[in-house]
């Protein structure tokens, strides 16, 4: 092989630069239909709904995490409406049994989707308190919906062990090789086998999970690069966001590092008791399965019945000095 072919052939990969995979063009209004969510452009995104046997005094809209789907509330969900509050989640697009399986929709398409689906549920509840529930990646889009310049109709939103590891928490060595592997190999898939972090101390449930069809095994590098973007997104307006939130987060959590909570925590806008944060000392990242899940759950559901009581498990008084070190605005 020539110099001067080599060379072409490596420019011509690099030419295969990430891409995304956006929603069509609007055909008809946004509906929620029996079994699915009806965005504009036709897709159908699957919904979970798990119900109060009496009348509810909340309601959540519940954003999965990244390879997950709807199903992940399953749990939490029912935990949930056991004590009133109702809980509605969908497939997001690429996940789940939602259209283009594995392929990145942006952060656009996600928040939007995210939008479209409170303004459902406001439409069909309008006097009812509506959150947002985001876990992982979902707390990401929230935070990114929330932040952008047409916010969903919510009164706030949780956000469980939030995708905020962007670029300005990763070093320059994992910058460089996103950069490379995503512009050189955007088809490539990775399982994460290799990294040997413990999302969970609920070790059944990961076996679950690992035998579920729904659940994303390999994940192309180009969606990997699209959510280290969206997670930028995510922090980077961060300090726009208005809403009351609940920052929730475990001192054992292995897939997003503390100091990208902490620069999160930092950016917050400083209201007294609109931004609050929970600490576990035996909290893992997936708060909501761990074995220890129903403390996290009992605060959530203090939280949506009143954002401004105490939580039950006294988890911010741990959290305290941390937001101290930081500089947080969250109280």
């Amino acid at each position: 092989m020539t110099r001067r072919s080599l060379l072409l052939g490596l420019l011509g990969l690099i030419g295969c630069a990430p891409r995304l995979h956006p929603p069509g063009a609007a055909i008809a209004e946004p509906s929620f239909e029996l079994d699915h969510l009806r965005m504009a452009d036709g897709a159908r995104l699957p919904l979970w709904r798990w119900e109060p046997a009496g009348k509810p005094i909340a309601h959540l809209l519940a954003i999965h995490g990244m390879n997950d789907y709807g199903r992940a509330f399953e749990a939490p969900g029912a935990t949930l409406a056991a004590k009133g509050i109702g809980v509605t989640a969908y497939d997001q697009r690429g996940f789940g049994r939602a259209p283009k399986r594995g392929l990145w929709a942006g952060t656009e398409a996600m928040a939007a989707d995210l939008t479209a689906a409170a303004r459902l549920l406001r439409a069909r509840d309008p006097g009812l308190p509506l959150y947002l529930l985001g876990e992982s990646m979902g707390g990401a889009v929230a935070l990114a919906a929330l932040a952008s310049a047409d916010p969903p109709p919510v009164e706030g939103a949780i956000l469980s062990a939030p995708g905020v590891w962007g670029r300005a928490t990763m070093g320059v060595g994992p910058r460089a090789l996103l950069w490379i592997t995503s512009h050189l190999m955007p088809w490539a898939e990775l399982s994460g086998r290799e990294l040997g972090r413990m999302p969970s101390d609920n070790i059944e449930m990961l076996r679950a999970l690992a035998r579920d069809p729904h659940i994303i095994k390999e994940t192309r590098v180009e969606t990997v690069h699209g959510l280290v973007d969206l997670m930028d997104a995510a922090l980077a307006g961060a300090s726009r966001v208005t809403a009351p939130l609940l920052v929730l987060y475990g001192e054992k959590d292995q897939i997003i590092p503390p100091e990208a909570l902490d620069r999160l925590l930092a950016a917050l806008p400083a209201k007294p008791l609109r931004q609050r944060f929970a600490l576990y000392e035996n909290g893992w990242h997936m708060l909501m399965r761990d074995l220890q899940a129903q403390t996290v759950l009992d605060d959530i559901a203090a939280w949506a019945a009143n954002p401004q009581a105490p939580l039950p498990s006294n988890a911010e008084a741990r959290g305290r000095p941390r937001l101290a070190q930081v500089g947080g605005a969250a109280r």
